[in-house]
């Protein structure tokens, strides 16, 4: 599944220079059990158990990347908001798994 044409994998590193720089929405589709151990910060909770692409807030000219664990839900949630018409086609390859394993922070 992570490796759908229609989905852009991004990096940790790339996801990460995108919210520094203002450029990236990150769009979180774990559940709240998992959220509330460890968040990526800066992001947007939608958990894929309640998912619709229309709660997805505005992103005001950014990039919208959806982010999970592992980088499975993350391309489906994309593959549903493409469904439903909405252009957000990036997901963060590798998930929180890939953003800790090169040390970004998250926040717990």
């Amino acid at each position: 599944m992570a490796d759908d044409p229609r989905v852009q994998n991004l990096t940790p590193q790339d996801v990460a220079r995108g919210l520094t720089e203002g450029r990236i929405l990150l769009v979180d589709v774990r559940e709240p059990n998992e959220t509330d151990v460890e968040r990526y910060p800066e992001a947007f909770y939608l958990p894929m158990s309640a998912f619709d692409p229309a709660a997805i807030p505005d992103p005001q000219g950014r990039q919208v990347v959806f982010a999970c664990r592992s980088g499975n839900r993350s391309v489906t949630a994309s593959l549903m908001a493409q469904a439903a018409g909405l252009p957000y086609n990036a997901h963060l390859a590798g998930g929180i798994k890939a953003w800790k394993e090169v040390g970004l922070p998250t926040e717990t």
